[in-house]
């Protein structure tokens, strides 16, 4: 069997599957009212507007009765239906009928799928013929999270039960064994257990970082800005509020307001909250003349960012709504397009080797809401396809997927759990630059329009710094750790000694750390792996008496003595080179 039809067949179960939780919950609850039951990554969910919330002994029976009405070998069968039907059919669910409704205006065709006797749903399809297909030990409800009928807050609440499915039981078993293991790395629980981060209800969405975790964000930013310097790029800083006008310019007023903070002021002017730089670096290249000799331009910035995420949306440091990005605009003549992405993929190699992540692409295509016109995007679209041909890189079309103004390139990143996330992205722009009349004089004295390349590697730094937490488990490398060492003296007797090993590593420029005697050794060493500091030195007797200190290292184990001068140039070096 293909893969393709492996990934159609697993989609058909889960679907199928979606409808028999809804037949299950109506036996329980006779008059629920249904919301939607789709398709999700690794499994399913489905809506429900019902008399009480649900417990987790109601999923433990709700999921008895769906491996029941799966060993039944219930057929499903699909028919087109009328309006008329529709609604007769649906005439005591609301929901049901709001999305006829809404199909009908927009002059789709209604379908409803039957799955046995049991149960009958407003749906296009894609189902098992029977239910004998589904593995009854292959699918697991999970758990149950508000969601708000068409998300949004206006409307009613309803209870969203998520189930996991699979083909068979060992790939659940192992899905499941991967969930385990992330819960044990959840970005939310470790940050500020390491205090890395935290979060406070006043600013919901908006991290405060912590002073160990602003060791961080300042260790990675000073990477990006060391990797940059080399490649000739120019940091700026622009304003964080910019009056509306520049986004109705930029295209952004008609495609992204809503997602953006709004301010007024007593004048009547209207603000935008910065939510995005390429605007600014529009007006960046046009304050001043420019000549085909200084292209490629680029401008890099680190700016803080705002974006207004509906507040269920809001994920720990995966979904904010103030964030920095490592963003850059590269200013480019045509015919220089494909070697800056080369370019830029030379980076993005560079920056994803460091954290020994692996990656591919996702080519994201015009989308319905597009700017410009479809030969400009067509000859964009088949110039990035071309470069990730050219790339060798493993790359996927996303169809309709692009930004309003280009399409665009995203990288998607594989953590230690091989879990995918969506990072960094490389877009093309050709709009913007003639909306802002950008222009340089080119060799024979006419006037041309640059491309501009919009590209973050990174991507979000609160994002990439929340998934770097769960891929090495809170337990970074060593020149990401906030504290790189700690000094453990045996008891009081070798503070002193101790002391001075401590302020031999601050004077290199070692993050440390000393600890007092009053706990015992072996709590003081368990506080220490529980921080997962990399280096542990212990100093008593032994080690002041030959000027050494003996050495745990929290992922290599016991490393014995060895003298500071040589533990220094080895934790430098390591440093230097950034080993993981």
């Amino acid at each position: 069997m293909s893969k393709a039809n492996k990934d159609t067949d697993v989609e058909n179960i889960r679907h199928s599957l979606a409808h028999v939780l809804a037949a299950a919950v109506l036996k329980k609850f006779p008059k629920a009212k249904l919301g939607i039951g789709p398709v999700i990554e690794n499994g399913f969910y489905y809506d429900f507007l019902l008399p009480r919330s649900l417990t987790p002994d109601d999923l433990k029976e709700l999921e008895k009765d769906m491996k029941k009405l799966v060993s039944g070998n219930l057929p499903f069968a699909g028919k087109k239906i009328t309006p008329a039907e529709a609604k007769k059919l649906f005439k005591d669910q609301r929901f049901k009928l709001d999305l006829i409704k809404e199909f009908v205006k927009e002059k789709k065709t209604l379908t409803v799928y039957r799955t046995g006797e049991l149960f009958m749903d407003l749906c296009k399809g894609g189902h098992v013929k029977n239910t004998k297909e589904i593995n009854p030990d292959a699918f697991k409800l999970t758990h149950v999270a508000g969601a708000y009928w068409r998300g949004d807050e206006k409307n009613s609440q309803l209870q969203r039960v998520y189930g996991l499915a699979f083909g068979t039981k060992k790939e659940l078993d192992e899905h499941l064994k991967m969930l385990a293991e992330a819960e044990k790395r959840d970005h939310k629980k470790l940050g500020p257990r390491l205090k890395i981060f935290m979060f406070h209800e006043t600013a919901p969405g908006m991290p405060y970082w912590l002073p160990k975790g602003t060791l961080i964000y300042n260790e990675l930013i000073n990477f990006w800005r060391e990797e940059h310097k080399k490649r000739d790029y120019n940091e700026i800083v622009s304003p964080l509020l910019n009056k509306k006008e520049l986004y109705v310019t930029s295209g952004h007023y008609d495609h992204y307001w809503e997602e953006m903070f709004v301010a007024e002021t007593g004048e009547n002017e209207e603000y935008g909250i910065k939510a995005m730089n390429c605007p600014n670096a529009m007006i960046v290249f046009g304050s001043e003349s420019r000549s085909y000799r200084d292209l490629p331009l680029r401008f890099a910035d680190t700016d803080t960012l705002h974006r207004y995420e509906r507040s269920g949306t809001l994920n720990g440091l995966l979904r904010v709504r103030e964030f920095r990005q490592d963003d850059a605009h590269c200013f480019v003549r045509e015919d220089q397009i494909g070697r800056e992405y080369e370019e830029i993929f030379g980076i993005v190699e560079r920056f994803y080797s460091v954290f020994g992540l692996s990656y591919s692409f996702r080519l994201g295509t015009r989308p319905d809401n597009f700017m410009g016109d479809k030969k400009t995007w067509d000859k964009a679209e088949g110039t990035l396809e071309k470069i990730l041909k050219k790339s060798g890189k493993k790359f996927v079309i996303f169809e309709k997927d692009g930004a309003f103004y280009g399409p665009k390139v995203d990288i998607i990143m594989k953590d230690s759990l091989g879990r995918e996330w969506q990072m960094g992205t490389v877009q093309l722009d050709f709009q913007q630059p003639r909306r802002f009349k950008l222009e340089y004089a080119d060799k024979d004295g006419s006037k041309k329009t640059p491309i501009a390349i919009h590209r973050v590697i990174y991507g979000s730094m609160e994002r990439f710094i929340g998934i770097l937490i769960e891929h090495f488990a809170g337990a970074f490398p060593l020149w990401l750790s906030p504290v790189q060492a700690i000094v453990l003296p045996l008891s009081e007797k070798f503070s002193k000694y101790a002391g001075k090993i401590y302020d031999e590593l601050k004077k290199e420029n070692i993050r440390a750390e000393i600890t007092n005697a009053n706990e015992t050794l072996g709590k003081r060493i368990r506080e220490a792996e529980m921080q997962k500091i990399p280096y542990v030195l212990v100093v008593g007797e032994k080690e002041e008496e030959s000027e050494t200190v003996n050495v745990r290292h929290y992922h290599r184990g016991q490393e014995g003595e060895i003298s500071i001068e040589k533990l220094i140039k080895k934790i430098k070096n390591e440093i230097e080179e950034k080993v993981i």
